[in-house]
């Protein structure tokens, strides 16, 4: 189920109609109070949330569903102003996945729906992550380096293991603080630098893979860019 969030009716209907002809189940809302309800009773499997809102505002909802556990991790694509560069840094920075420009195409919506639900597919319960000579045996809770064990600490490996499993996603520090601390956690977003930091060092040469992506946070990608 697909949750579009958006106050014009013309808009609603139109993405409505587009995702349903696409073979996805949807569902509109023109305000964030009925779709607050509707979540409670079924999860979405992603949310289109358009930023400028009657009462409270997409910043506001994206913020709610990233600080939930049982929401943090929907995948949400901003629909935001032509222009409207400062919002969507803002919406990227707050966790959003994605964004797309008004006025679009329904053929690109559709297409970044598929292609942002392809990659937040939940990945599989592997018992160890790989990514060339970098191993984390999940089961053990090890990390070897070319075969040399490297101590990690428990967030540190959990860090690690949540970039891993979701390779090559930029996700923001909020986002990696919801993830890998306690949703009570109020050391800020600092601390996510402070472990980005001691990782890079201690992974030696492959400490290169934890990237910083300007604007939006961090994402593991193993190779040269």
């Amino acid at each position: 189920m697909i949750y579009s969030v958006e106050d014009e009716a013309d808009i609603r209907d139109m993405i409505l109609y587009a995702l349903r002809q696409s073979g996805f189940e949807a569902q509109g809302f023109a305000s964030a109070l009925p779709f607050w309800a509707a979540c409670d009773q079924k999860r979405p499997e992603l949310v289109l949330l358009d930023l400028m809102l009657p009462g409270e505002g997409g910043l506001s909802i994206l913020r709610r569903l990233r600080a939930q556990a049982s929401t943090q991790d929907i995948p949400i694509i901003l629909l935001t102003a032509k222009g409207a560069e400062i919002d969507r840094v803002h919406g990227l920075n707050e966790g959003a996945d994605d964004y797309i420009a008004k006025p679009f195409s329904v053929l690109e919506l559709v297409a970044r729906v598929k292609a942002l639900l392809r990659r937040a597919k939940p990945p599989e319960k592997a018992k160890q992550l790989t990514a060339q000579g970098l191993t984390l045996d999940v089961e053990r809770h090890a990390c070897t380096l070319d075969s040399d064990t490297i101590d990690l600490t428990l967030k540190e490996f959990d860090l690690l293991q949540f970039l891993m499993q979701h390779r090559g996603i930029a996700f923001s520090r909020e986002r990696l603080l919801s993830a890998v601390w306690d949703a009570e956690y109020l050391g800020g977003t600092r601390t996510v630098d402070v472990h980005v930091q001691t990782l890079r060092s201690k992974l030696q040469s492959y400490g290169d893979w934890i990237r910083t992506v300007r604007g939006v946070g961090y994402k593991f990608q193993e190779g040269s860019e």
